[in-house]
């Protein structure tokens, strides 16, 4: 089996139907030697910015001389990508072989593993034979029926930003989605959360007392933010002075203080991490695809905003380095999100928008988002592929202008390999 092989096997059970439970992931780990016994965690659920805080702490934690291992999804170029110790992506042989070693125990099992099921089974596998000292693990979907959730007590719990995402899946309400992410807390844990959302934060609290788990919200009176700019952020998160943050994006430093009280949290427990670790190690997190600026002159930037909430987070983020200015935009939005809500967000700082269909079956059509943007007062343009919708961007934007990519981490690919193709072809 080759790599390509073993992704072409892992993604063939994408779309099974399956019970949701952990009852398959439990069987399948129990036949492997239930490597996830030996391995120790931090734990990331939430509904916005868990890659980027679990991108900050894994960066802090290699600075401070940990082995560090950090499972993310989804991926944007790389399926390897989703696999990582110390910054370096699993091999395509070494997830070959993993692949190869899981298949024959899957297949025998009453029912099949789903994809995120075999890729959990094979990155515990993965972390355990590279030793690492700990591994930050963030949740798919949801947390309680999450296939990560069968990990015993993690070292710390992160709930991260909430808001109204996969209502499908884990209910209509605040409430509903509050309490599936709450289902990673378990007994005499310890939690962290931003907080901030009132009938959220009272889940979370219940939920902690009940499994007698040491909680702590996010002090965000400790964070000011001195500088933020297209090179990332410089700002204080007391008693840390001058923390530089290379993420652009207003909403990146509020992450980062969610990854530093974890941290705290790693600290009190015997996890060394010093200031100089700190530092460096927040210096040096890259996470693509979040406000990412792929060029400049036109500036290009490329964003995952895929809900409401996202959306919020970005169009601040435009309004704080855009003053005044309308965008040129790209966006393209899958059809079981809140399209509405996202829309009326997005409208005011929307010149020209040029919409893409994201790959995913899942995609709206270009031309009934054209319809809705229109219907705002917002001029759109189907267009056929990515690559002449960036170039159209490109011409609208002019040498002095600014677009945006964003919608749907499904187009970050796909923009991010037309944004270089145009740049190499010029």
């Amino acid at each position: 089996m080759t790599g390509q092989e073993a992704i072409a096997y892992i993604h063939s059970y994408q779309r099974k139907a399956h019970a949701p439970g952990l009852d398959r992931m439990r069987i399948l780990l129990d036949r492997l030697g239930n490597p996830q016994k030996q391995l120790r965690f931090v734990h990331v659920a939430g509904t916005n910015g868990k890659g980027s805080t679990c991108a900050c702490m894994a960066a802090v934690l290699q600075a401070a001389g940990y082995r560090v291992g950090l499972n993310t999804s989804p991926y944007l170029i790389t399926f390897h990508e989703r696999i990582r110790v110390n910054g370096e992506m699993i091999s395509d042989e070494a997830l070959a072989d993993l692949t190869e070693e899981i298949r024959p125990i899957a297949e025998s099992m009453a029912e099949h593993p789903t994809e995120f099921e075999l890729i959990m089974a094979i990155a515990f596998l993965y972390f355990l034979r590279s030793h690492c000292d700990l591994v930050v693990l963030e949740v798919g979907l949801g947390g309680a029926l999450d296939a990560s959730n069968v990990i015993d007590v993690p070292e710390v719990a992160v709930i991260t930003a909430l808001g109204m995402d996969h209502m499908a899946q884990l209910g209509p309400t605040l409430r509903d989605i509050a309490a599936a992410k709450a289902g990673i807390i378990k007994p005499g844990g310890c939690v962290v959360s931003y907080g901030g959302c009132p009938e959220a934060d009272e889940v979370i609290r219940s939920v902690c007392r009940e499994q007698h788990a040491d909680l702590t919200e996010v002090d965000f009176s400790r964070l000011s933010v001195q500088q933020a700019d297209l090179q990332g952020n410089r700002f204080d998160f007391l008693p840390h002075r001058n923390l530089e943050l290379p993420l652009a994006g207003a909403y990146q430093p509020r992450n980062a203080a969610v990854a530093i009280t974890a941290l705290e949290c790693l600290a009190r427990k015997g996890w060394s991490v010093s200031e100089e670790a700190l530092r460096r190690g927040l210096a040096a997190v890259q996470w693509p695809g979040r406000f990412e600026v792929l060029r400049r002159n036109p500036v290009f930037i490329l964003d995952g905003a895929h809900n409401a909430h996202g959306m919020r987070a970005t169009v601040e983020s435009l309004r704080q380095l855009f003053p005044g200015q309308r965008m040129t935009l790209i966006l393209g939005i899958l059809e079981d999100k809140d399209v509405e809500q996202m829309l009326d967000l997005l409208a005011p700082v929307a010149g020209t928008v040029f919409v893409i269909r994201p790959e995913s079956p899942r995609a709206m059509a270009p031309e009934a988002l054209c319809a809705r943007l229109e219907c705002r007062g917002v001029t759109a343009y189907p267009c056929p592929d990515v690559q002449a919708a960036v170039d159209a961007a490109l011409r609208t934007a002019g040498e002095t202008g600014a677009v945006c990519a964003l919608g749907s981490l499904y187009s970050a690919a796909a923009v991010r390999q037309a944004v270089q193709r145009e740049s190499v072809c010029r």
